[in-house]
């Protein structure tokens, strides 16, 4: 009872002596507390560990790219989604291993949103865009390691991808060779369950390339712009490029001033020199009717040196009866040559002697050029007559059954090319191609393909005509302006909106006359309101449905194989896509035509420039979500825009 009231006696019931079980439980019970607390954030700690993926070298590249950000979220997710698999491509070149720990997805993410968050302030990435933090450390069929990588793919395939892959990819050529080889062998190989569109099938091969087979490395910027589809070249505004600049332009002055001078008095002396070249090259044309130039352009032809009398008298003095073909660089003619022999001349306009000497040159080298699908030259004429003026003329073998335009658009179902037709046509045109590309020395870019510059012989064989032909008249021929030659529909995308000329310019023209000789349909389509609409745009509408087969001409006689069919439809958009990294080579087409290979996966296209709401929406939220793919396979975000003064991701 004295206890008793000691203990209640006061306004503290629960005030004990030091030594009271009841102080000496309290104890026990705060250091069990504390004791729960510390293993509590042990447990956290070994949740979540730290990211072990390395930012700095993606965040360095932007900060002196001066990177800015895009007004439509679904770009900026496609920039963002590419950055990390660039960093995964670091990450899998020190590790051997794609991807980090699944238990630090949440730091890792935590990680790259705040470098995101230097150049797009207050952007969450996973909400904005959609993506699972589990996406950053799952990916392709299960596949995590190099080692498991590599026991998936054949050697074969993996040392195609390296003999590609395994070189500076700064350039288009070596960069499309590369995606190509990465393309097939996704393709072929990766076609199991994936996780995510960060490293799912078809991206997984660009981070084992970029990280493995490129010995540049994932951060060298024609890697990371081939693979990755960033282009991290900086514009000029830091302060150590201006100084740089300042430093070669004091360099480079000093150096034209020593050497002024004397390069001056040699820069007047040749150019003195080629004045009276041309001068009496002028005097000597223009002394007779007929030129001066020697009856063989050069040892290595056989071309005859026709007369202008001569083709007057084959083709009753170019008469109109014999008029076979018109264009922009002047008419074709039918002749009959005093031994009976067929001929084709094509006559140009608007000539004058002072362009001889290159159209001289330019004939010799097309002379050169033999191929069974090649339209081979048999001769020329090149004279001065008072009421024709100066004359150039071209001669060739004459096609019995005229061009391949001559026989596509016809209501006449007999008349219809068959299945087995088309497809020789089609192989013809490639291997044509294929070697004015990689054959022939130096190597001949066409610039107007066409399905009328697409001449067929008495058994249907393709042969290409005109190769060549657009230098002989500075402007061009059918020209789209002074400085792009070719027809309108049938010009690839980056040649006329920027004269940026390569063998895939020639590709893209391949790729519409084959849609053309596949559906019957020509490049340029008139649809129900009365806008044009390119065959390009209507046959991919119908594969990205799935819808392939429709492609093919309604009616056509002997119809083959749907498989090879739909091959040669993919061909054909994969050809004609207006990406330039997204189209094959031509001797790449000719090998996937002439055997089993797969057709490579076709990248997403981008919007038209015309187009309504709902394609744009529908455009962004694809990009967004990574739902197509497209974001592998070739360039995938190459329609960004940016600020003028950032980095383009073109």
């Amino acid at each position: 009872m004295i206890k008793s009231k000691k203990l209640h006696g006061n306004n503290h019931p629960l005030k004990m002596s030091p030594l009271s079980p009841l102080f000496i439980l309290f104890l026990i019970l705060q250091l069990l507390s504390s004791s729960a607390r510390i293993i509590t954030r042990t447990q956290n700690a070994v949740v979540s560990p730290s990211c072990p993926l390395n930012f700095t070298t993606l965040k360095t590249l932007i900060h002196q790219a001066d990177v800015k950000p895009s007004n439509n979220v679904g770009a900026n997710c496609g920039y963002i989604s590419e950055g990390l698999r660039l960093v995964l491509a670091e990450y899998l070149r020190s590790t051997n291993s794609f991807y980090p720990p699944l238990n630090s997805s949440e730091s890792c993410w935590n990680s790259y949103e705040s470098l995101v968050d230097s150049f797009i302030p207050n952007f969450n990435i996973r909400r904005s865009c959609n993506f699972s933090t589990s996406w950053i450390s799952q990916g392709c069929m299960n596949i995590s390691t190099r080692s498991e990588f590599e026991k998936l793919v054949p050697k074969l395939a993996l040392n195609d991808a390296v003999s590609n892959c395994n070189q500076s990819l700064e350039n288009s050529s070596p960069c499309a060779s590369c995606l190509t080889s990465l393309t097939t062998l996704q393709a072929s190989y990766l076609t199991g369950p994936a996780v995510g569109s960060i490293s799912d099938c078809t991206n997984l091969p660009l981070i084992y390339a970029g990280g493995l087979i490129n010995q540049f490395g994932p951060s060298d910027p024609g890697t990371a712009r081939c693979l990755f589809s960033l282009d991290f070249t900086n514009d000029g505004s830091g302060n150590s490029w201006k100084k740089k600049v300042i430093i070669s332009v004091i360099t480079v002055g000093c150096f034209i001033g020593l050497c002024s001078l004397f390069g001056g008095y040699v820069v007047f002396s040749r150019f003195k020199k080629r004045r009276e070249i041309k001068k009496r090259r002028l005097r000597r044309v223009g002394s007779g009717s007929v030129s001066k130039l020697p009856s063989s352009i050069g040892g290595s032809t056989t071309l005859i040196k026709f007369t202008i009398e001569e083709l007057k008298q084959s083709t009753k003095n170019f008469h109109r009866d014999n008029l076979i073909g018109r264009g922009g660089y002047g008419n074709v003619y039918k002749g009959v040559l005093p031994n009976g022999n067929v001929i084709a001349i094509k006559r140009f306009k608007n000539c004058s002697a002072a362009g001889d000497a290159g159209f001289t040159h330019e004939v010799e080298v097309i002379a050169s050029i033999r191929h069974v699908n090649l339209v081979e030259l048999r001769g020329y004429c090149v004279a001065t007559t008072k009421l024709e003026g100066h004359q150039r003329i071209i001669v060739c073998d004459l096609m019995e059954n005229g061009s391949l335009h001559d026989h596509l658009y016809v209501d006449d179902v007999e008349k219809k090319l068959s299945w087995p037709m088309r497809q020789k046509i089609a192989l013809g045109m490639a291997r044509g191609l294929a070697y004015l590309h990689y054959g022939a020395q130096p190597a001949v870019i066409h610039r107007d393909i066409k399905a009328s510059n697409i001449l067929l012989d008495d058994n249907f064989e393709a042969k290409v005509c005109d190769f060549g032909l657009a230098k002989f008249n500075p402007e061009g021929f059918s020209h789209l302006s002074t400085r792009v030659a070719g027809t309108m529909g049938y010009v690839a995308p980056e040649y006329a909106l920027y004269g940026q000329l390569t063998e895939r310019s020639d590709v893209y023209s391949f790729g519409v006359v084959l849609l053309e000789l596949l559906s019957g349909k020509k490049a340029i389509l008139s649809v129900n309101d009365g806008q044009p609409s390119l065959v390009t745009d209507w046959a991919w509408a119908l594969v990205r449905k799935g819808h392939a087969l429709d492609v093919i001409e309604e009616g056509m006689p002997e119809l083959g194989p749907s498989e090879v069919m739909e091959k040669y439809v993919m061909i054909a958009v994969l050809c004609s896509h207006p990406q330039l990294y997204a189209r094959p080579t031509m001797d790449q087409v000719v090998k996937i035509l002439e055997t089993d290979l797969p057709v490579p996966s076709i990248p997403e296209r981008p919007i038209p420039l015309v187009a309504e709401l709902s394609e744009i929406e529908r455009s962004a939220s694809s990009s967004g979500s990574g739902n197509m793919s497209t974001s592998g396979g070739f360039q995938s975000f190459a329609m960004m825009n940016f600020d003028s003064t950032s980095t383009s991701m073109i």
